[in-house]
């Protein structure tokens, strides 16, 4: 359920400002937008590029998603090409100076993979590992959803393990909801975890972002809600609680700009839309937080 907005966005902490990086055009490079209010958005430095892709022959970074591992280190994985078996990653302690980047081949091993789309990393506190997972297509799998349109994609959501990012475990499958699936990132809540995905099916569209919910952060998943966006076509969805309210925000990737919806409870969401304010060109992206001392350092 989808509601019209009425109240305020709630601010972060005292020491707390909130991140958002993104990419523009095809797949430019870093960005970083910052916010005191999760409503408003400044681009950082002009706009201009924190980091500027090296690997795969396409040389793009798309969809980059960063979180803050308990090492202090800034980890970030993105997409590297429309059509790699592999991923980028790379490493900062201040979103400044980065680590050498490195190419993840997620899905070398299979001949059938055709794409890489989308990855997000999320921490497991239980077993001290970063979980990394993406969308991949792999030809002739999943026939019941499979659609002549889009270039006849069909992904699923796949994962690895590591805790170094220099060994990783096996790929597996993460997530199969009975349609196809892109753009999950994975947030925990209390005593389970939250996986907000975006419902790629073409026929009949769909294009929403949905939620699915698990007791343990590699699953299994629970079949997907409902959609909690509006009658509109939404992707790369990233989610944070600020105050008593979760916030989502997406990409109205026909519209060309961002949306956001909230809820204080994961069951009525309310589109606040029309609030949000981000930089002209902004492209799916991860939201995160830092302290003030951080954001003074980038600007």
């Amino acid at each position: 359920m989808v509601a019209p907005f009425r109240g305020q966005a709630q601010e972060p902490g005292k020491n707390e400002a909130l991140l958002f990086a993104y990419f523009k055009g095809n797949g430019d490079g870093l960005h970083l937008a910052a916010s005191t209010d999760g409503l408003n958005w400044s681009p950082l430095k002009n706009d201009s590029l924190f980091l500027k892709p090296q690997v795969s022959q396409d040389k793009l970074l798309r969809d980059p998603c960063i979180i803050k591992g308990p090492d202090n280190l800034f980890h970030m994985v993105w997409t590297v090409s429309w059509n790699a078996k592999g991923i980028g990653y790379a490493n900062s302690l201040d979103l400044i100076h980065w680590s050498e980047q490195q190419y993840i081949p997620v899905m070398e091993h299979e001949a059938g993979a055709r794409n890489s789309w989308a990855p997000e990393i999320t921490y497991d506190k239980k077993q001290k590992v970063y979980l990394i997972y993406w969308a991949t297509t792999i030809t002739g799998l999943y026939p019941e959803t499979q659609s002549k349109e889009e270039n006849s994609y069909n992904h699923r959501m796949y994962y690895t393990t590591t805790a170094d990012f220099k060994k990783f475990s096996p790929t597996k499958l993460l997530y199969e909801p009975g349609f196809n699936v892109i753009d999950a990132t994975i947030v925990p809540n209390q005593s389970q975890y939250l996986m907000f995905l975006k419902d790629e099916t073409r026929e009949p569209p769909q294009k929403n972002i949905r939620i699915a919910t698990s007791k343990n952060l590699v699953g299994p998943y629970m079949a997907a809600g409902p959609p909690i966006t509006g009658k509109y076509w939404a992707e790369g969805p990233t989610a944070l609680k600020l105050g008593i309210n979760w916030i989502v925000y997406f990409d109205k990737y026909t519209e060309g700009k961002m949306g956001a919806v909230t809820s204080p409870d994961l069951k009525k969401w309310t589109d606040i839309s029309g609030k949000i304010n981000f930089p002209a060109g902004v492209r799916h992206g991860t939201v995160f937080k830092v302290t003030r001392q951080e954001l003074e350092k980038l600007k």
